[in-house]
């Protein structure tokens, strides 16, 4: 049988089944010819939603879960990280100034920071903190004395007060990362007072980096010998002949109680 002699059996078969002119799976109506397109999507018939990508922006929600999901938090993440190149972007060349928070105004300590940031702003060169008191506020007052950019990223802590009254460049972060990606772009150099844990991740972080060569040999001043004494020693002696680094890069950093080396260590890493 040729392939007419098997189409004329099969439409013979048909007619005797379901009648004539009616294939045994024959639409029983014409298709619907709308479509409704979504981006690359295109649904018809019963596909096509009864709401609109619109009507869900627009509409009330009858919760708020999605605000603590991570597709949400990833959002305020990427709204950080722009917020803070657009802040920042335009500052010119910097040097961060970590120390403690709990530095009190009476200490020398307190007047070095102010000193040496006072000096660093009179070269035209921006001074940035973690916008807090102690340590981070001689550094910003320090700065504002000579109408120096004197900047504070400060973070969201149940018992931080905001950015200090010194800051006149200032922003706040929900997260440590995004703010020590700022730190770390957009500073040149960096001077570690005397401070606790927030100010040893900070120190740490940027030595790792260095060290890994994720960013540019950046000058590094730890100002303080009898305070950084007691971990100098510790990880020449102790984390070195365990293995765990290799002995100490003398370029990595320096620890000094000199303020005219400590402000030219700073300012050498500096292109202008």
């Amino acid at each position: 049988m040729n392939a007419d002699e098997r189409r004329a059996d099969e439409w013979d078969l048909a007619e005797g089944e379901e009648g004539p002119g009616a294939l045994p799976d024959a639409p029983a109506e014409e298709p619907a010819r709308g479509a409704y397109h979504r981006g690359p999507v295109i649904m018809r018939g019963p596909m096509v939603p009864s709401t609109t990508t619109a009507s869900h922006l627009l509409s009330n929600e009858g919760g708020t879960d999605w605000l603590h999901m991570d597709p949400w938090r990833v959002l305020r993440i990427q709204a950080e990280f722009v917020d803070g190149f657009g802040a920042l972007a335009e500052l010119g060349p910097a040097v961060a100034v970590f120390g403690s928070a709990r530095t009190p105004r009476s200490d020398p300590m307190y007047h070095a920071a102010c000193r040496v940031a006072r000096r660093i702003a009179g070269e035209g060169v921006a001074v940035i903190t973690g916008g807090g008191p102690g340590i981070m506020e001689a550094a910003n007052f320090g700065a504002s004395q000579v109408g120096g950019k004197s900047v504070g990223l400060g973070i969201e802590l149940p018992a931080e007060p905001g950015v200090n009254d010194y800051v006149n460049l200032g922003m706040n972060f929900r997260y440590f990362f995004v703010r020590k990606t700022m730190f770390v772009k957009y500073s040149s150099a960096a001077i570690v007072f005397p401070g606790g844990f927030g100010t040893l991740d900070e120190a740490f972080e940027l030595l790792t980096l260095v060290q890994t060569h994720k960013i540019a040999r950046t000058p590094v001043v730890f100002f303080g010998t009898s305070y950084w004494g007691g971990l100098m020693g510790w990880l020449e002696g102790e984390v070195v002949e365990s293995g765990c680094i290799s002995p100490l890069d003398p370029e990595l950093f320096v620890v000094t109680d000199d303020e005219d080396r400590a402000v030219r260590i700073a300012l050498g890493g500096i292109e202008r």
